[in-house]
Parts: C-alpha cells; sequence; structure tokens
C-alpha cells in the first residue's frame, strides 16, 4: 500500500524541540518529487510549513524561519521536519504530503497525504 506515515508528534514545553519523520511506505520518492508539511490547528486555516526538493532546495513560512529545518533521506525514503524552539502557537496536527510518490510496481501517485501527527506544545 502506498502511502506518507508520519511520526514523532507529541507534547513539549515552550522552547523545546521535537523532530518529525515522513516516510513512504511502499513506495519512493520520485526524482523530482516535492515534500512538504502543513499544519493545521483547531480553528485556524492550514498553513504550508516547509517544502524540499529532491535538489535540495527548500522553503519555509515566516512563522518558522529560523526555527524549523526540513531535510530528505532519499536512501531512506524520509523527510524530516526538526521543530526547535517551539511556541504554543505551533500546537497543530502536522501532515506531510507528496507531489509524486513512485509504487514499487512503477505506478506513480500524485498529491499523497499522510495521516498527520499532533504536536502539542505547552506554555
Amino acid at each position: 500500500q502506498v502511502q506518507l506515515v508520519e511520526s514523532g508528534g507529541g507534547l513539549v514545553q515552550a522552547g523545546g524541540s521535537l523532530r518529525l519523520s515522513c516516510a513512504a511506505s511502499g513506495s519512493t520518492f520520485e526524482t523530482d518529487s516535492i515534500i512538504s508539511w502543513h499544519r493545521q490547528a483547531p480553528g485556524k486555516k492550514g498553513e504550508l510549513v516547509a517544502t524540499t526538493a529532491r535538489s535540495g532546495n527548500t522553503n519555509y513560512a515566516d512563522s518558522v524561519k529560523g526555527r524549523f529545518t526540513i531535510s530528505r533521506d532519499n536512501g531512506k525514503n524520509t523527510v524530516y521536519l526538526q521543530m526547535n524552539s517551539l511556541k504554543p502557537e505551533d500546537t497543530a496536527v502536522y501532515v506531510c504530503g507528496a507531489d509524486r510518490l513512485r509504487a514499487y510496481g512503477g505506478t506513480i501517485y500524485f498529491d499523497t497525504w499522510g495521516q498527520g501527527t499532533q504536536v502539542t506544545v505547552s506554555s
């Protein structure tokens, strides 16, 4: 089954750190795939947090620049989101997405999303 599986969420105090992982299951990232992290907090608009391309290019929302770092391990088909200096306003469900995944059988899947992982930052 082709899917993205997030892990690493949890409860942390303000100022703390967490590292989220997004692993491709049953598939691999395409050469030119773009992997992104989004977050959704209750009562708030969803936000694109960070993106990474295989070329190494990364982009961040202004709200997390300097605190979050997105990285990818193509050998492990995993993308990470290192979150430092966490703030209560970072509390949200974090979801990763991939614009292109190639299943082991060769089929390309577009716009695949994970189930999300909860991050809660206490003040």
